[in-house]
């Protein structure tokens, strides 16, 4: 009984008050240089957060924004070399993952809804079909960049106006659909090597003050509806940042038939940038990708989106 009001409480305070104008003000209030301010604020997300900064590439910041979407140093997160597997993108705690079942995936045991709704285009939906996906939510106190899991080429970018539901499994149990509720891009790559479609959704949440992409500017990009196809065309080498959250929230993989979690990946476990995440299909297909990348104009290293 005292979990189950704990978790009323919870749901409460994260959920039902203005989930707009609370994510609005955090994302100003955050930004405030003034020294006590921000070290007050970080003094308490300390005291209620398991912050550790000893990776930071900076020991001071301006603000408590500034801490949120901290650097780290460099060699802090090693990339596996291993070119059978996809490595994490971010550092994130392992939601629910496992395989594409009739077009749908689980939100949290129990609660399915489907890839086509999250990734708004049944066609694109279409391409894992009996594919492999792994959720990743990154808690408040993380480092809250991600990063390409292996080289891969962004076709394009959909941003879909939403909701900022928390992400956090309360609210995973209580709102049906949720990760479709809310504001998020769906990132379409191929990889450089072999040519698979992989998709990454960065998703927002309460007092996420926005989504970030190093290889695209979404500031003009309407948040709160509609959907937005934002044409890319860019290569990112593997480990490299693609973007950061201003906040933390949920980043889902999605990979084609044929891939599959590597072992240690489990619901409830925790991953960091360049660790094993799936294992690649056991084919040949290093020409398709040469052909890939070399027949594919307008692509290049670094920034290059329309």
């Amino acid at each position: 009984m005292k979990i189950v009001q704990q978790d009323d409480v919870n749901f409460l305070l994260t959920n039902r008050l203005p989930r707009r104008l609370a994510t609005r003000f955090i994302g100003w209030f955050s930004r405030i240089e003034q020294p006590l301010i921000r070290d007050a604020s970080l003094a308490a997300w300390r005291f209620f957060a398991d912050l550790d900064l000893s990776d930071a590439k900076q020991t001071r910041f301006r603000s408590m924004h500034d801490c949120f979407i901290r650097e780290l140093k460099p060699g802090a997160r090693p990339i596996d070399p291993d070119p059978a597997v996809l490595v994490s993108p971010c550092d994130a705690i392992v939601g629910a993952c496992g395989s594409v079942e009739q077009g749908k995936v689980l939100q949290i045991k129990g609660l399915p809804y489907k890839v086509a709704d999250l990734l708004g285009d049944p066609a694109h939906a279409d391409t894992f079909r009996s594919g492999t996906y792994v959720t990743l939510r990154l808690t408040s106190s993380m480092y809250h960049r991600f990063h390409a899991p292996d080289d891969l080429i962004v076709t394009g970018v959909t941003h879909i106006g939403g909701d900022t539901w928390n992400v956090n499994p309360i609210a995973l149990k209580r709102v049906e659909r949720l990760f479709c509720r809310n504001e998020r891009a769906v990132i379409r790559t191929r990889l450089a090597r072999g040519g698979w479609p992989v998709a990454l959704v960065p998703v927002a949440a309460i007092l996420v003050a926005g989504i970030r992409l190093r290889f695209l500017d979404l500031s003009g990009v309407r948040r709160e509806q509609g959907r937005t196809e934002l044409a890319c065309r860019t290569m990112i080498r593997r480990g490299e940042e693609m973007g950061w959250f201003e906040h933390g929230s949920t980043i889902i993989l999605f990979a084609p038939s044929g891939f599959e979690l590597c072992e240690t990946v489990r619901t409830g476990g925790q991953v960091r940038v360049g660790q094993k995440l799936m294992q690649r299909p056991v084919r040949t297909g290093w020409e398709h990708g040469k052909r890939c990348c070399s027949r594919s104009p307008g692509i290049s290293h670094g920034v290059a989106c329309d």
